[in-house]
């Protein structure tokens, strides 16, 4: 996947129509929510369920494909980041692309829920480089579960961009991709062989330890987790501890929930080097957001901590075997 172009203005007459025919921005989880519960599923194009792999490939268009994976917790009020996030698209590749953050950028959504509870705990779309990824970010069903116990499905998540994904940067670059995860939880302490039987498809016999499941996505993606202030845990001192420890400087914590696109954009420019982070808030000043004040914020630390290293354990999770 990954072929063709952004284009603005088909992007934004996409949404002047929706506006003026009355249509939802995300017409697949309003219509999945006016039925039963018990009938709420993905959309095809979404599920991960027998899903080989999710490419990010080369082509004419794009010989330099970079893959970016952005995975949006939608359990509670969290799901009105991915609206944000589709409402700003048009910046986001703005920067990327006509600010030369990052070549020929490639982008899967997703999203995360909690496999303890909810019908629809994980959707993934493909790679994409042009206005399909606004179609499938429209396609997420937010749920709006969650099950109450400070943790989400992220492990999960986590588990298929490891081992579901195939990328030509990787492949035959050696370069790694981004991956970003939006929420305001911890992992689940292991991920149960159960849920990624049920949810993606695997046969997998027994359950993997949710710190060794991290080490492995790191080896192939630049792992992020951002925690926007949208609920009480914002400032909760066991899920800050929990992602420093897991994440290190990847964990990024923001301010203001609009500003999602503008912190990924920038984050991406710094590991490109293709901006310092002064050029990059400069340039969000030259495109008239607001936002650079809360990116700046969140971006601050980055470069201060390392990562987590093999054989430590994040805080709150147990010690358990290996993923291998």
């Amino acid at each position: 996947m990954g072929h063709g172009a952004w284009d603005d203005n088909a992007y934004r007459a996409a949404a002047t129509f929706r506006r003026a025919s009355g249509a939802a921005d995300f017409a697949y989880s309003a219509g999945m929510r006016a039925r039963p519960a018990s009938q709420w599923r993905a959309d095809p194009a979404l599920d991960p369920h027998g899903v080989g792999v999710r490419e990010s490939r080369d082509g004419t268009d794009h010989p330099a494909s970079t893959p970016i994976v952005v995975l949006f917790d939608v359990t509670g009020s969290m799901g009105v980041v991915p609206q944000v996030m589709q409402r700003r698209l048009a910046e986001l590749f703005g920067l990327l692309e006509r600010k030369g953050y990052v070549q020929d950028p490639q982008i899967m959504f997703g999203a995360i829920g909690d496999a303890d509870c909810d019908r629809v705990p994980l959707q993934v779309g493909q790679f994409e480089s042009d206005n399909r990824m606004d179609e499938q970010l429209r396609t997420l069903f937010l749920e709006g579960g969650g099950g109450g116990q400070k943790s989400e499905s992220y492990e999960l998540a986590a588990y298929f961009v490891a081992r579901h994904t195939a990328t030509d940067a990787w492949d035959r670059r050696g370069r790694k991709g981004y991956l970003f995860i939006v929420g305001d939880e911890m992992n689940k302490r292991t991920l149960r062989a159960a849920h990624i039987r049920r949810v993606i498809g695997d046969e997998v016999d027994r359950d993997l330890d949710t710190a060794a499941i991290y080490r492995e996505v790191q080896q192939r993606w630049e792992t992020f987790f951002i925690l926007p202030r949208q609920t009480a845990y914002y400032d909760d001192m066991q899920v800050n501890q929990h992602w420093r420890d897991l994440l290190g400087e990847r964990f990024l914590k923001l301010e203001d929930p609009e500003a999602v696109c503008e912190l990924i954009a920038l984050t991406l420019g710094l590991l490109e080097d293709a901006i310092d982070l002064g050029e990059g808030l400069a340039d969000l000043t030259d495109i008239g957001s607001p936002h650079g004040p809360a990116v700046g914020k969140a971006l601050a630390t980055v470069g201060a901590r390392p990562a987590v290293t093999r054989g430590t354990l994040p805080a709150g999770l147990d010690v358990a075997d290996d993923v291998r």
